[in-house]
């Protein structure tokens, strides 16, 4: 059976349009079809090429994709996890954006990188995510899903606070500026910033971090993945702010917010010659001396 690989992409700069240029040409050049997801602006950017194959959603999502294909950074990869984690695809990301944690294909490397994944020179990496159960639907149908964290922010210059209970058991009362709850993938995004343990990619468990604590005391926690974290928030104000990866909406004071460990993983791709652990060197610069 033709296999087929199936390209995200969000906002189209011209260092984006020519990675997924490449990338179609080096497919082409297997027999493979190439279709593409514009998640943002600039879909007539990429129309010049007649070759390409667009799709707008999931609803006529291609028939024999084995392989997701992010393109741009680590916001375009999450936005495509999103849109694909319940497919059980493998994703792999090419970076045209800055760090590229997760997009951790080099865009100067296109062509090898087309021949590894045609070759089968990749391990998969099944990442946990989370999801917000209450309040329900909050950000709408499957879309409380997160692969990096779930925050819970205050709204105005004011802290808040927060009564955190796992299984029913209270762990603390935080008064911050909010708490991250992050998966082993998000160990290395917004919960870094704010002092929280690096996790391996496979590892299931759950970091709780707060975000500048009233109590210097107070540090991150690591949990089990199969913890349900529920919590209350109050302060001064009258609502607090909630993100999901990168969506975000007001939520009044008074509302019970429970996440736990999503019922599925993604399948992410790691090449041949990468690892996290590399990864994290290039990326953090480890062992880099700064007087060099």
């Amino acid at each position: 059976m033709k296999q087929n690989v199936a390209i995200f992409c969000s906002d189209v700069t011209e260092k984006t349009k020519s990675g997924i240029y490449r990338l179609a040409s080096a497919f082409r050049e297997k027999e493979m079809d190439v279709f593409i997801n514009v998640m943002g602006d600039g879909k007539e950017k990429l129309e010049e090429d007649k070759t390409l194959i667009f799709f707008d959603d999931r609803n006529n999502f291609p028939e024999n994709i084995n392989t997701i294909i992010s393109v741009g950074g680590d916001g375009t990869f999450l936005e495509t996890a999103k849109r694909v984690n319940r497919m059980g695809i493998p994703v792999a990301g090419v970076n045209t954006g800055k760090l590229g944690f997760l997009a951790n294909i080099p865009d100067v490397d296109i062509r090898g990188s087309v021949d590894k994944l045609c070759n089968g020179e990749f391990i998969i990496i099944e990442r946990h995510m989370l999801t917000l159960v209450s309040p329900a639907g909050f950000f709408g149908a499957d879309n409380n899903i997160a692969l990096n964290e779930v925050t819970i922010q205050k709204s105005d210059q004011r802290m808040i606070t927060i009564n955190v209970n796992i299984d029913g058991n209270h762990v603390n009362t935080y008064r911050a500026d909010g708490l991250i709850i992050s998966t082993a993938t998000g160990s290395t995004a917004y919960n870094l910033s704010v002092g929280g343990p690096i996790l391996t990619p496979t590892d299931n468990s759950i970091i709780i971090a707060p975000m500048s604590p009233h109590n210097l005391t107070v540090r991150p926690i690591v949990v089990t993945g199969s913890s349900v974290i529920t919590m209350e928030v109050s302060g001064r104000g009258s609502q607090c702010l909630i993100t999901c990866d990168s969506r975000f909406s007001h939520l009044p004071f008074g509302n019970t917010i429970e996440v736990k460990q999503a019922p599925h993983r993604i399948k992410t791709i790691m090449l041949s010659g990468g690892d996290f652990f590399s990864t994290l060197r290039n990326k953090f610069l480890w062992g880099v001396d700064p007087r060099n």
